[in-house]
């Protein structure tokens, strides 16, 4: 019965997300005689749709969507490095737009996320082609579209006051259409592509889980937290987008979890995309 703002149902999978938890908790707190009978065990989920073929990204098709800006231009640069850093980093909409200069440490190659999605940080790595576009945006373009009241947001437009999520939905959609890769999508689409690519490069699941900010892919499983170091590395070794090519993946690959955790990233993502109204 719940709606979005929008008046639309959420979709059996991000109703399934939500309901879940609910029954596992209600299952353990009967199993440790905390409470008498389960009240939850009538909870049906709801049917799940056939998942149909969603619109990722290939590394080609990405890379000719970064192409798309005209880097001939200030606005240009600041796009081509908004794409960088979407596609480099898997970040959420909302943490592009409130990213600040200071978050990024060119040096080791990391990008601090302050008060994320659930209102927590988060240290991830980035790309040294990502950093190389930033780098250009910050010291050509962003002093000319900085107002004198300047509060430290890194990606500006020419008025210099922030972007609204639906102006850069757009502004990313408009570079998707205009590569003409015959798919469809916004910001999210560089998040789902990103993890994709590196789950298909050999990544880890819980080092793609710390790079999205995902507290759990389900209630049923428990991840154990990695160090940044090691996070740079998987992702070095295994996202598409780097300056130089590498023939070999890292070998510090955790070992593999159960119950198809993979399927449940996936689940976790499409909800994402529902929730924010993005075509995926």
């Amino acid at each position: 019965m719940y709606r979005k703002a929008d008046g639309e149902a959420l979709s059996a999978r991000s109703q399934t997300v939500r309901i879940t938890p609910i029954r596992v908790w209600f299952k353990w707190l009967t199993k440790t005689n905390r409470i008498l009978y389960n009240p939850a065990s009538d909870l049906d989920l709801p049917r799940m749709e056939q998942r149909l073929p969603k619109h990722i990204l290939s590394s080609d098709e990405a890379e000719r969507i970064l192409n798309v800006p005209d880097t001939q231009t200030p606005t240009g640069i600041r796009d081509r490095a908004m794409l960088e850093t979407l596609y480099s980093t898997g970040m959420r909409r909302m943490e592009l737009i409130s990213l600040s200069w200071s978050a990024i440490d060119y040096e080791r190659g990391t990008v601090m996320i302050r008060q994320g999605k659930g209102k927590k940080d988060r240290m991830i790595p980035i790309g040294e082609r990502a950093l190389a576009w930033i780098t250009k945006y910050r010291d050509d373009v962003r002093p000319q579209f900085a107002m004198a009241q300047d509060d430290g947001t890194l990606f500006l437009p020419r008025q210099g006051e922030g972007f609204s999520p639906n102006r850069l939905t757009q502004l990313v959609r408009e570079h998707i259409e205009k590569a003409n890769i015959g798919k469809r999508g916004s910001c999210h689409l560089f998040r789902h592509t990103m993890a994709t690519l590196m789950l298909e490069n050999g990544a880890d699941i819980r080092f793609i889980q710390a790079m999205l900010g995902h507290v759990s892919l389900n209630t049923t499983q428990i991840y154990t937290q990695v160090s940044i170091r090691a996070l740079k590395e998987i992702h070095t070794a295994t996202h598409p987008a780097r300056l130089q090519r590498q023939n070999t993946a890292s070998e510090a690959m955790a070992e593999t979890l159960p119950d198809d955790p993979v399927e449940a990233l996936l689940t976790v993502l499409d909800a994402e995309a529902d929730e924010e109204g993005e075509l995926a």
